[in-house]
């Protein structure tokens, strides 16, 4: 497997390890706590001998359930292994291949004897007096596979982990939970962690060490895993009253970074925390690459949404300069896949050249709201030509059969040798490109997409457009218009071409908190757009959502195999919420925003924290874990308490219901010292906070009960190009459509289609402008901006 140096850090792993090691002092700058494992035992078959001396078999009626799954594969099914008897099946098998993660599922072959997370594993390190290791990462992570491929797939490392330790493996996507208190963890020893993310833990959980990516033996200054174990190992049977205090110490410490406190509640910030956030926002930004300075560069890393907010109501320019800088160099870089469409997770470089070539469906969901607003506010057909282009990306690879989206793709593709390479898949040689395309062709793609004869990605070349199209245009000395129509044609060649390599590999796992979010972007750009099948795709995957993992009483945050399973968390109820709010707008059925009710229903009922406001990412009859976390910092994907309070104030913006007010306000005050402290750290609730803060439009539009679709469009057209992002909107037939909405809606009752005309009506708390038939009054109405004080 080819492989780059780490895109995480991995300082923590080294000097942490490296201490342990050496017997310097290492527990003195911890602060973990453990949880995990499970007793050991082969992990083979009940027909393969046992390969770790020392360990019990595996208990016959499990190696009976292990061997019909096997069996029921078929003679298709290839281990993901290097383990493999001479007639291809694998030599080891453990309790993993039962579970429906695939995650987990990969690493099922391992001689590893993995447990899932439970209490199997923790009651077994207990008896066994043993320590845990949790193993945390998720189906498409790089490191994941490489740390697999050295170190959990060697049988004689396997066998160390499996005399000393019980060994767990956790998707974090499927339990954020779980993996937010051992990131808590690795944080509180002052590191910034990543995946994989190893964790050894007590028997009751709480955690004392913890590391990232350990290759199996020292190499490059990095302490192998080896090593690492047989410290661990002899300080559990040498000091275990000190690894018992730094465990207590550190769980400690997590659960006051998690739980927070009802002392920090205070009053919602003012507009004066908006000025300083878009400061603090500036002074970050890479001016000549835009994104956030340095090395490593992730899409979120900016604020972006939040600067074109407050470009809107200050009027300042560097904020739109730097919001517009970090869209253009982003598409133009490698980050984006310019043959299939989508943004790869992060770049390793600051230029954006060399991404990082997983495709995560979140990242590509939160990058179409922003190239869309983007384009809403600057009118530039590039950016809406990117969100445009993404989504057609998302409906070709990334939807269901049943309309629902799957969760990413992964970095590496198999090689002809069956090994792995990290963006194989996405690159090119000169070669290989003079053979997919004609000479006209060749010769406009590797002028504009920059090729060169040594590459730029290990000797081959990942495809960007550092110059414009008419610089490149003019060098060839042909028109735009002519090299666009040559790279449109280019473009579909080499994509046929790539159709035909060995992909990466893709896990369809339906998560519902990603799942709202790309509903969300699909339903914006559908109705920005104009475009039916757009809002069509948000419509299936939000009838999915509500009929497979909603049971009428709470959700599930996974679909998998055929069935809805695990524990739903704050971020699922809140991205979802918000997914069928966009939608209501985008696809006016009153389903929409009564499902959406009854969503936020169940969360105010399970999640919300009554005595200190706010929301708990878990419920109040969830597994109980060493910490109840109140979100107060954005992830790989929003805070699902910021989101939380945007939906509030927009469903007490159509519903009148003071009660989501108040809880909105709650959320607020619950986070505003975390706000104060790090504003950036908290984005997605500065969008929730310049809403509050502005005078959001409640917009109906009525319209006759039939026809006028041509006086519809004229006014909604108004409304799609428009930036106007404080807002909630009814659209409204007369008659029985117009009750339906009345039952939800308040706003809309007595609204009336004047003069047999579609009438539009803009209010601000419940107040509303002159109606008007006629769309240029209509936009001048929804260009009045409230400037930010």
């Amino acid at each position: 497997m080819r492989r780059r140096t780490p895109a995480l850090p991995v300082r923590m792993a080294v000097r942490m390890a490296v201490r342990m090691a050496t017997g310097l002092g290492v527990w003195l700058a911890v602060a973990a706590g453990p949880e995990a494992a499970a007793e050991i035992a082969s992990g083979a078959l009940a027909a393969v001998p046992a390969a770790q001396p020392g360990a019990p078999p595996l208990p016959a009626d499990l190696r009976g359930r292990l061997a019909r799954e096997l069996a029921a594969r078929g003679p298709e099914y290839v281990p993901r292994t290097r383990n493999r008897r001479s007639d291809g099946s694998p030599r080891f098998t453990n309790r993993l291949l039962l579970e429906a993660s695939p995650y987990l599922q990969q690493h099922a072959h391992n001689p590893v004897n993995w447990y899932p997370w439970g209490d199997e594993a923790f009651d077994a390190a207990r008896r066994l007096g043993r320590p845990v290791l949790v193993s945390i990462g998720y189906s498409t992570c790089h490191w994941c596979h490489v740390m697999e491929d050295e170190s959990f797939d060697d049988p004689e490392l396997a066998r160390l982990l499996n005399e000393h330790f019980v060994a767990v493996k956790v998707d974090r996507e499927t339990r954020p939970d779980i993996d937010a208190i051992y990131m808590a963890a690795i944080h509180a020893m002052g590191e910034r962690g990543g995946w994989p993310l190893n964790v050894w833990v007590t028997p009751d959980r709480r955690p004392f060490f913890a590391g990232t990516y350990f290759p199996p033996t020292d190499r490059g200054g990095r302490p192998g895993l080896r090593r690492v174990l047989n410290s661990i190992r002899e300080q559990w049977a040498t000091e275990p009253a000190r690894i018992d205090a730094i465990s207590v110490r550190l769980s400690e410490t997590i659960r006051k970074k998690l739980e927070g406190s009802a002392a920090e509640a205070t009053a919602i910030p003012d507009p004066q925390l908006l000025h300083r956030a878009a400061s603090l926002a500036a002074s970050r930004i890479d001016r000549t690459w835009g994104g956030a300075s340095g090395r490593i560069k992730f899409p979120s890393s900016v604020p972006l949404r939040f600067l074109l907010r407050y470009h809107r109501r200050t009027g300042d320019a560097e904020a739109l300069t730097l919001a517009t800088l970090t869209l253009e160099k982003m598409a133009a870089g490698g980050l984006r896949d310019h043959v299939g469409g989508g943004f790869h997770r992060y770049s390793t470089d600051p230029r954006w050249l060399v991404p990082h070539f997983e495709k995560m469906l979140y990242d590509n969901a939160l990058l179409v709201l922003v190239y869309l607003e983007a384009w809403q506010i600057t009118g530039r057909d590039d950016f809406r030509q990117v969100a445009r282009n993404t989504l057609r990306y998302v409906q070709r690879e990334m939807t269901a059969p049943d309309g629902a989206f799957y969760s990413a793709t992964d970095a590496d593709s198999p090689t002809p040798d069956g090994h792995g390479e990290e963006g194989l898949f996405f690159t090119w040689t000169p070669a290989e490109l003079g053979a997919a395309l004609d000479p006209a062709q060749l010769r406009a793609v590797t002028a504009f997409y920059a090729v060169e004869a040594g590459g730029n990605f290990e000797g081959r070349s990942i495809l960007h457009t550092p110059r414009s199209l008419g610089a490149v245009a003019a060098q060839l000395g042909i028109s735009p218009r002519e090299l666009a129509a040559t790279l449109a044609q280019a473009r579909k060649r080499l994509y046929a071409v790539r159709a035909e390599r060995p992909p990466p590999l893709r896990d369809e796992k339906i998560l519902v908190a990603w799942n709202g979010l790309m509903i969300s972007a699909f339903a914006r750009a559908g109705f920005a757009l104009g475009d039916p099948e757009l809002t069509g795709s948000a419509r299936r995957a939000a009838e999915f959502v509500l009929a497979k993992s909603w049971d009428g009483q709470r959700l599930s945050r996974v679909y998998q195999d055929g069935r809805a399973a695990g524990p739903a968390f704050l971020e699922d109820y809140s991205f979802a919420i918000a997914g069928l709010l966009d939608l209501y707008e985008s696809d006016p059925s009153p389903r929409w925003l009564r499902s959406a009710i009854e969503l936020q229903a169940v969360l105010d009922r399970h999640y919300a924290d009554h005595a200190g406001g706010g929301y708990f990412k878990t419920a109040d009859d969830h597994e109980r874990l060493l910490a109840r976390e109140k979100p107060s910092s954005d992830g790989a994907v929003p805070a699902g308490s910021s989101v939380a309070a945007l939906n509030l104030l927009r469903l007490h913006d159509w519903t009148a219901n003071p009660a989501y007010l108040e809880s909105a306000s709650l959320v607020f005050s619950a986070l505003a010292s975390a706000l104060e402290r790090n504003p950036l750290g908290l984005s997605e609730l500065l969008l929730a906070l310049d809403y509050q803060l502005d005078k959001a439009k409640e917009i109906v539009l009525v319209r006759p009960d039939a026809g006028a679709e041509k006086e519809v469009e004229a006014m909604l057209a108004q409304l799609r190009s428009a930036f106007v992002p404080n807002r909630v909107l009814s659209v409204v037939a007369e008659g029985a459509d117009l009750e339906a909405h009345a039952s939800v809606v308040p706003l809309v009752t007595g609204k009336v289609a004047r003069a047999g005309r579609v009438t539009a009506y803009v209010c601000v708390n419940r107040v509303c402008d002159y109606p008007t038939e006629k769309p240029e009054v209509f936009a001048q109405q929804l260009g009045r901006v409230d400037p930010l004080e």
